[in-house]
């Protein structure tokens, strides 16, 4: 490295190769858990068919409105084929992006059929990390380079605007996140007892998580700590000199690689981390990586009329993102300009782990064939066998079973799509069946499906030792009631 590169301003080009990559990784990992789900999820034989959705929307808001609240391509046709090109074209384009073809045409296709997939997917994408890839893949399009094969891009370097709009997402992830917890009244975060049973009572936890659920409270508390300190202090540091940014990114790489060994947040914490490059910047990695040559006598191509559009459009975005903020109320008049935006989930308040949950309950399926002996569904990711050890999924996303978690934190009637998931295995809809780890029945159709509510907790160590279970549960009891043969 030269004396001269030493005080030129640093340039983004190697960031945002890495960054890219990394993005179109987390597009592919998403339609990669599509493929295994979507038919259960919204098939045509899935619990809550996207056909049946998007009639309903045609008939609640006739004309060009029902297009902008559900915004998918699947208007055209939301059978199971349909399905398939979708999530099909999705990893196609997510492959393509990965290997640097096009990038600023794939990462537009990866955003629009992620998007024609969760505006259609109703209880299964009510995920902030949903809306975190759409904003961050919106965001690219203006961040990518032009051209079939750019490269590092050289010739058209990353706007200033869109790489502070990316930044300004990875800012928010963060700072919204503690200004919650604080909001919340949550007492867990004022006595520092947040993380004491967190390991075990999130979605779905790993084995590491539940060594770590065994460390001493003084641990437990000084996570805590230095996770309130990152939130709401250290990101600040996106805004000051080079040296604090850089430290800053390594501070907060150390935290997330954490939270991906101790629990399953699917593609959540891979894509904070993979934005966190973008506090790099070339003349950083050029201790690992060779220093791009810029062209500086290379004519700018791109077209003023292009340069305001984009200004504009990032600009109303930051705009409805400061309003996301601060104005709460659907019905506020301030909402409203930045309120049209909502279905495309492009500008977003964030917000992660306000209240901690303080208890880990369970819904399990269980059918019959006579009403005396009930044998459970057993699922592919979440606790139900104590002796089964919790395993490492994240970036993929088993929706069907977050969902789960979610519906047992309050009464059935807040989550009636476990009630359609008991008539479709009535039924014997195979996709629905797929998202269980096999049919206990063999094919057979049960004559009742029941659901029950278990609390589960980690065991000790010594229990552990002497049994092997990595849990202990206890049965609450019905969760739902028995959904029998019509």
């Amino acid at each position: 490295m030269n004396a001269a590169s030493e005080t030129s301003p640093p340039g983004y080009l190697w960031p945002r190769w890495l960054f890219l990559r990394a993005l179109g990784l987390i597009f592919l990992s998403a339609f990669y858990s599509f493929a295994f789900q979507i038919h259960g999820l919204i098939g045509e034989r899935g619990i809550l068919p996207a056909s049946e959705y998007l009639a309903l929307v045609h008939r609640e808001l006739p004309g060009i409105r029902q297009f902008w609240y559900a915004p998918t391509l699947l208007w055209f046709n939301a059978g199971d084929t349909a399905l398939t090109l979708i999530v099909a074209a999705g990893f196609l384009c997510s492959v393509l992006l990965v290997v640097n073809i096009a990038p600023k045409l794939t990462v537009a296709l990866c955003t629009l059929l992620f998007l024609s997939c969760i505006a259609a997917l109703q209880d299964f994408s009510s995920y902030q990390s949903d809306g975190m890839l759409l904003e961050a893949g919106f965001l690219s399009i203006f961040f990518a380079p032009r051209g079939l094969r750019p490269k590092l891009g050289a010739a058209h370097p990353p706007s200033t605007l869109s790489l502070f709009m990316l930044r300004w997402e990875w800012f928010r992830i963060y700072f919204e996140s503690g200004i919650v917890k604080l909001a919340s009244g949550d007492p867990h975060w004022r006595d520092l007892t947040a993380m004491d049973q967190y390991y075990q009572n999130g979605p779905l936890p790993t084995w590491i998580g539940w060594y770590v659920q065994h460390l001493p409270h003084w641990y437990h508390a000084g996570t805590v700590i230095f996770t309130l300190l990152v939130e709401l202090l250290i990101v600040w540091a996106l805004f000051l000199p080079r040296p604090f940014r850089l430290t800053c990114a390594a501070i907060v790489t150390a935290l997330q690689i954490g939270i991906i060994a101790t629990a399953n947040y699917a593609f959540l914490n891979y894509l904070v981390l993979a934005l966190g490059v973008l506090l790099l910047d070339d003349r950083f990695l050029a201790r690992w990586l060779p220093v791009p040559a810029v062209d500086s006598t290379l004519p700018a191509l791109r077209h003023p009329v292009a340069q305001w559009a984009e200004r504009g459009v990032l600009g109303y975005l930051f705009c409805a993102t400061i309003v996301a903020f601060f104005v709460q109320s659907a019905f506020s008049p301030w909402g409203r300009p930045f309120r049209v935006l909502d279905p495309f989930r492009i500008a977003n308040a964030y917000g992660l782990f306000a209240v901690m949950t303080e208890a880990r309950y369970e819904i399990e399926f269980q059918g019959s064939l006579d009403g005396v002996l009930w044998v459970a569904y057993p699922f592919r990711y979440k606790p139900q066998d104590p002796r089964e050890h919790p395993g490492i999924y994240a970036p993929y996303q088993p929706r069907f079973e977050w969902n789960l978690w979610f519906a047992s934190l309050g009464p059935w009637q807040q989550s009636p799509w476990v009630v359609q998931a008991q008539k479709r295995l009535i039924e014997g809809s195979p996709s629905v069946l797929r998202l269980f780890q096999r049919d206990p029945f063999g094919g057979k159709r049960p004559a009742l499906v029941r659901t029950v509510l278990w609390q589960y907790w980690f065991t000790d160590l010594a229990t552990k030792r002497k049994t092997g279970a990595w849990w202990r549960r206890t049965e609450i009891g019905p969760f739902t009631g028995v959904v029998g043969r019509p």
